[in-house]
C-alpha cells in the first residue's frame, strides 16, 4: 500500500465519521426536498453516474441530489472503497475525450474528490486547461501536493459559493 492510498483511507475514514452527522442532515434535507421519504418514490437521495476510474475500470458514483459542494460528500465512500482518491484527477465519463490519446495517462490514477482543477477555477477553466492540469498532476503528483490541494479546497469552495457571479452548481466533472 502507498502513502497516498493510507492517507486516502485514513483520511476518507476520518471524514467520513466527523461528517456524518452533516451527511446524515444533507440525506435528510434531499429527502424531504425531493419527496423521497414517501413510499415508492423515485427520485431517491442520490445521482448516479458513470465514472472512469483508474486502470479504466468504470464505476457508479454516488453523489447527494443537491445544488451545493455538499453533494460531493457520498464521495468519500468511494475514496475508501479505492474507487476514488481524496485528490487526483477530474472524474470523466467513461471513453471521454479527455481520456483517449495521451489524455489516457490520467487513467493511471484514481480520479479524485479534489485537484488542481478545483482550487483553479473549475468552472471558470477552459476544458484544455483543465486536461493540462490533470495531466501535470497525474505526472508530478506526490503526497505533498496533494497536503497543499487539500488546505486550498476549502477556501476556493468558499470564495466561488461567496462570489457574486459564482454559479450554483458544484460539478465534479
Amino acid at each position: 500500500m502507498t502513502a497516498k492510498r493510507a492517507f486516502d483511507i485514513a483520511g476518507g475514514l476520518a471524514l467520513l465519521v466527523l461528517l456524518s452527522p452533516l451527511i446524515a442532515t444533507v440525506a435528510l434535507s434531499v429527502a424531504v426536498g425531493t419527496g423521497s421519504t414517501r413510499a415508492g418514490s423515485t427520485t431517491g437521495l442520490l445521482r448516479r453516474r458513470p465514472v472512469a476510474g483508474r486502470h479504466d475500470r468504470t464505476f457508479t458514483m454516488l453523489t447527494f441530489r443537491t445544488r451545493s459542494p455538499l453533494a460531493n460528500l457520498p464521495l468519500l465512500l468511494h475514496v475508501v472503497r479505492g474507487e476514488m482518491s481524496l485528490v487526483g484527477p477530474c472524474p470523466l465519463a467513461p471513453g471521454h475525450r479527455e481520456s483517449r490519446g495521451d489524455g489516457r495517462r490520467r487513467l493511471s490514477v484514481r480520479p479524485g474528490m479534489t485537484g488542481p482543477w478545483q482550487i483553479s477555477g473549475r468552472s471558470e477553466l477552459p476544458w484544455e486547461e483543465r486536461e493540462l492540469l490533470d495531466l501535470h498532476y497525474v505526472d508530478h503528483h506526490w503526497l505533498g501536493m496533494d497536503l497543499v490541494i487539500l488546505a486550498r479546497t476549502l477556501p476556493a469552495v468558499r470564495k466561488r459559493r461567496h462570489a457574486p457571479h459564482a454559479p450554483h452548481t458544484a460539478r465534479v466533472a
